[in-house]
């Protein structure tokens, strides 16, 4: 895999901002993905558009920088939160559905054929308007592999272009997670992406992990910023794949000392 081309995804404008006691301003947004766009970041994560007024706005200022980075919003499988993604003037769109039995039976009461119509409409409705989609199996780690194979195949079948892996709670270690990524790989046509947090300590490692195991996106977040123990950090898993695996990435790992 030497000198393949791995995307970063960062969602520090996301997933970091759900790390205890933070709570960026419009003009720390701007900031932020000005910076990450200038240092090569191909696609940012840049909120939840449904989550406010405020998170609206701010989303929209960020579109309208003109940046290069691709700006992706995160979304659950439902209609009003993909809307609120094109009223930003997004063109892509994540969209998260439970894959897990504890997660569906806590978001769906268990019924997952009702969140199979509800990921298909909402891949449906992107799709009728011109949005790019992408599919998050949350709670991947817990999921039952074969169920979870049949989701990411059933996405890419509705129209996704991506399918993210979520060890939403952290409990992985990179052996374990190279085998669930490398199944995930082996059967989709549509790439995969990793997304990672770091309860053990393991993010980078899970990540990492999942890439040599065929996935070729990645979240990060600045500083590994996030929900909890925070996610797997931009800086390590740039110079890891860099200096360990001889990858690249798009990044100008030389400025990365002007920010972090």
């Amino acid at each position: 895999m030497t000198n393949s081309l791995i995307q970063i995804n960062d969602t520090t404008l996301r997933d970091g901002e759900q790390a205890a006691g933070i709570a960026f301003n419009i003009e720390e947004k701007i900031a932020i993905a000005t910076f990450l766009d200038s240092i090569g970041v191909e696609e940012l994560e840049v909120g939840i558009p449904i989550m406010g007024q405020e998170e609206a706005e701010s989303i929209r200022a960020i579109v309208n920088l003109g940046l290069r980075a691709k700006l992706l919003g995160w979304n659950r499988a439902n209609l009003a939160d993909i809307q609120a993604s094109l009223n930003c003037g997004l063109q892509r769109v994540h969209i998260s559905v439970p894959v897990s039995e504890i997660q569906i039976a806590a978001k769906f009461h268990g019924q997952w054929r009702v969140m199979l119509d509800r990921l298909r409409d909402s891949i449906n409705f992107a799709r009728d308007h011109g949005l790019d989609v992408s599919v998050g199996g949350e709670d991947s780690s817990r999921a039952n592999e074969s169920f979870l194979l049949d989701v990411a195949l059933l996405a890419q079948s509705w129209g996704a272009s991506r399918f993210r892996f979520c060890d939403t709670v952290g409990i992985l270690d990179p052996l374990t997670t190279y085998k669930k990524v490398h199944r995930l790989v082996s059967r989709l046509a549509i790439p995969v992406e990793m997304h990672t947090h770091n309860d053990l300590g393991l993010a980078t490692a899970n990540a990492l992990a999942g890439i040599q195991a065929g996935a070729v996106s990645v979240n990060t977040t600045v500083n590994g910023l996030g929900e909890r123990a925070g996610n797997a950090a931009l800086e390590e898993v740039v110079m890891a794949l860099k200096r360990i695996y001889g990858m690249q990435t798009d990044i100008d790992t030389k400025r990365l000392s002007i920010y972090f």
